[in-house]
C-alpha cells in the first residue's frame, strides 16, 4: 500500500523551529477558519481534519519529537510502500535493491516509545508491517514479530486529543472567581468521514483574580477514546470594562479630583471592582498622577496579585455661582502661579 508522507508543518503554515506558542496560534487560526460551524464547503472540511491531525501531532512535544524523528527523512508528496522496506537494516528497497544502510538511519523503535496518537501515515509505516511492535526483537528481519505488537496496532491505542476553547468574562467575575458553567461546540470526525457537531456543558472552577489569557486545565475532558481522554484547555478573556482598564496582572482607573483637592491635599474614595478604596492625595498633585494599591490586581504568573492604580485627573466645574466665580477671580488676581513659566 503506497502512503503519501504529509509535512505537518506545512498544513499549519510555520517552520520546523516554530515555538510551540507559535505552532497552537496557527492551529487556532486556520481552526477557525475552516471548522465546519463556520465554512460550510467539502474543501474546508477536509482542511479541517488535516489541520486537527497536524495540530494532534505538533501540538504534543514527546508526539513532536518522534515526528521529527522520521518526517524529516522524506520530502511531503513522497509514495511509501511499508512492504518493500526492512527498517532493521538487510532488507530491500522500493526499486528491489538491497538495503545495506537499513532504513532507521540509526535509531530503533525503542527511541520512539509509544506511536499511539500519530496519522495514517505512521501507522502505515510501523502498525501494518507485519506485526512489528515497538520494540526491537533481536535484530531479526521481516519475518519475526514482537510480543507486544500486533497487526494494525496504533488506531487502537491511540489516546484521545486535547480541545481547546475561550471564555469570555466580566471583570468583576474574574476578581471574586467561582463556579462557572460553560457551553462549547464541538466537532468530531467519524468514521465515514463526516463530522458530528455536538454541544457539551462543563463546570469550570475560575480562581480568584484569574488574569486575562490565563489557561485553565480540565483534565480528562478532551477527545475520549478507549484508551483514554485528552484534556480541555480553557482560555480566560476579561470582558473591556467602561471604568477599569487591564494591563496584565495590573487595573487602572481613573479619579477626578477638584482643583483644590489637588493643591490642598486631600482624602478620596472611589470605587474598585470589589468595592471602594480610600486614597491620600498630596497636596500640589498634578493631573495624571498614578497613586497605588498594592495586591488589588489580579493573580500574577508567578503568583502574588497585581496592582490597582488611581489615575487621578484634576477636573473643573463648567458652571459657576456668582460666589464661585467671585472666589475664583479673586484667585486670579492675588496668585502668581504661572503653570507657563
Amino acid at each position: 500500500m503506497a502512503v503519501t508522507y504529509q509535512d505537518y508543518y506545512e498544513v499549519l503554515g510555520v517552520p520546523r523551529s516554530a515555538s510551540q506558542e507559535d505552532i497552537q496560534k496557527a492551529y487556532r487560526k486556520l481552526a477557525r477558519k475552516y471548522h465546519p460551524d463556520v465554512n460550510k464547503t467539502k474543501e474546508a472540511e477536509d482542511m479541517f481534519k488535516q489541520v486537527s491531525e497536524a495540530y494532534e501531532v505538533l501540538g504534543d512535544p514527546s508526539k513532536r519529537k518522534k515526528y521529527d524523528l522520521l518526517g524529516h527523512n522524506w520530502k511531503a508528496g513522497d509514495q511509501f510502500d511499508p512492504r518493500n522496506w526492512d527498517f532493521f537494516g538487510g532488507g530491500r528497497n522500493r526499486s528491489g535493491g538491497q538495503n545495506t544502510g537499513g532504513a532507521t538511519g540509526g535509531f530503533s523503535f525503542e527511541d520512539l516509545g509509544d506511536l499511539g496518537g500519530f496519522s495514517d501515515f505512521f501507522e502505515s509505516l510501523f502498525g501494518g508491517l507485519g506485526g512489528f511492535g515497538r520494540q526491537r526483537s533481536g535484530g531479526a528481519g521481516a519475518g519475526n514479530r514482537s510480543s507486544t505488537g500486533t497487526s494494525g496496532a496504533g488506531a487502537g491505542t491511540r489516546k484521545g486529543g486535547d480541545l481547546s476553547a475561550e471564555v469570555e468574562i466580566p471583570l468583576e467575575e474574574a476578581m471574586r472567581g467561582g463556579k462557572r458553567s460553560v457551553t462549547l461546540t464541538e466537532s468530531a470526525p467519524q468514521p465515514d468521514g463526516s463530522t458530528r457537531t455536538q454541544k457539551r456543558n462543563y463546570e469550570i472552577t475560575l480562581p480568584e483574580g484569574v488574569r486575562d489569557g490565563q489557561k485553565l486545565r480540565l483534565s480528562g475532558q478532551g477527545t475520549k477514546t478507549a484508551a483514554g481522554a485528552g484534556d480541555l484547555y480553557i482560555t480566560v478573556k476579561i470582558k473591556k470594562h467602561p471604568r477599569f482598564r487591564v494591563d496584565g496582572s495590573d487595573i487602572e482607573t481613573d479619579v477626578d479630583i477638584t482643583p483644590w483637592e489637588a493643591a490642598l491635599g486631600s482624602e478620596v474614595t472611589f470605587p474598585t471592582v470589589t468595592g471602594k478604596a480610600t486614597v491620600h492625595i498630596p497636596a500640589g498633585t498634578k493631573s495624571g498622577k498614578k497613586i497605588r494599591l498594592r495586591a488589588k490586581g489580579l493573580s500574577k504568573k508567578g503568583g502574588g496579585k497585581g496592582d490597582l492604580y488611581a489615575v487621578l485627573r484634576i477636573v473643573v466645574p463648567t458652571q459657576l455661582s456668582d460666589r464661585e466665580r467671585e472666589l475664583f477671580e479673586q484667585l486670579a488676581r492675588e496668585s502668581e502661579f504661572n503653570p507657563r513659566g
